[in-house]
């Protein structure tokens, strides 16, 4: 009894129980947020490929967040949009990639956000040495290492569950997480509750970096009007997209662990999908409206191209 019930090669999601007319409206918002964050998230690294002037480690840190976020978007819409016309269900490899997907570009979320913590604490408050030591081969080392590191962590945390004995084939959520597939495993596998809990414990040294990072900011910074302003101009951005991510996040994975089941179908399927659709829309709106090089330079774009019609 226990092989046969092991043997799975395809997992149901839930969440997806309403009339086809209600997929269809669904289906049409959630493609709009996919366009928006595609459109979004790729003028920005448009912008900042293109244009010299911002190839400074901020914008170049701005670049791969936004990268990143085309990443992590496409391990969870494409599919989720298929369901919606279709049956909800997810071969075992698919899950396993879809699940990698997510939680490394989570991963590489925060490492990010930390590479431009620091780039703004080196470049505020240790501004003589900046150019010598925000070098492009510095840069593309960190970005590099930041990569390596999300991807690999979260490889050996999927790698973990593979090939492990299953007593259960539905995931009671819209997408694929290692966790809901952890619980399925029979026997739970020691070797990724251990790697869980060091990804744990590294992602909360780099927010703890982070918070250091701006914490020393703030007091080199209040003293001085006019570094303040600087403060105010370059790093409010990176706070508020901080604070957002942070919060969408903790807010899901507090719900997956201590969530009710009393809530609305609509309201938990938001509550488990909101840290995928709100920091990918919101992180290059405010960059874009904040920022002052690459507002100008998507503005001159739009300008461009009405001059260009108008002919």
């Amino acid at each position: 009894m226990m092989e046969n019930v092991s043997v799975v090669t395809m997992f149901t999601l839930s969440g997806l129980n309403f009339p086809f007319v209600q997929r269809i409206t669904i289906f049409v918002l959630v493609l709009l947020f996919y366009l928006i964050i595609l459109l979004s998230n790729f003028t920005v690294v448009f912008v900042i490929v293109t244009d010299r002037k911002l190839h400074k480690p901020m914008y170049i840190f701005l670049c791969n967040l936004c990268v990143n976020a085309v990443y992590g978007s496409a391990g969870f819409f494409p599919k989720f949009l298929v369901d919606l016309v279709s049956s909800h269900v997810i071969s075992y490899a698919g899950c396993m990639l879809q699940g990698y997907v997510v939680h490394s570009s989570n991963s590489f979320d925060f490492s990010i956000l930390a590479l431009m913590a620091y780039d703004r604490y080196v470049a505020l408050c240790r501004p003589l040495v900046y150019q010598s030591f925000m070098t492009k081969q510095r840069v593309s080392l960190f970005l590099l290492l930041s990569w390596f590191i999300s991807l690999f962590c979260m490889f050996m945390n999927t790698a973990s569950l593979l090939g492990k004995k299953l007593c259960g084939s539905h995931i009671s959520r819209l997408y694929c997480v290692n966790l809901m597939v952890a619980n399925l495993v029979c026997s739970p596998p020691k070797a990724n509750d251990i790697i869980a809990a060091v990804n744990i414990v590294f992602h909360f040294f780099l927010f703890l970096f982070i918070c250091w990072s701006y914490v020393n900011l703030i007091k080199m910074c209040v003293s001085s009007a006019q570094m303040w302003k600087k403060f105010r101009h370059t790093c409010m951005p990176h706070i508020i997209c901080l604070l957002t991510y942070t919060g969408t996040l903790l807010l899901d994975l507090m719900y997956m662990r201590f969530g009710s089941d009393k809530l609305s179908q609509h309201l938990h399927n938001f509550m488990t999908i909101e840290f995928l659709i709100i920091p990918p829309i919101l992180n290059p709106l405010i960059y874009g409206l904040q920022l002052t090089h690459i507002r100008k330079r998507i503005l001159s774009i739009f300008h461009t191209k009405k001059k260009i019609h108008s002919f």
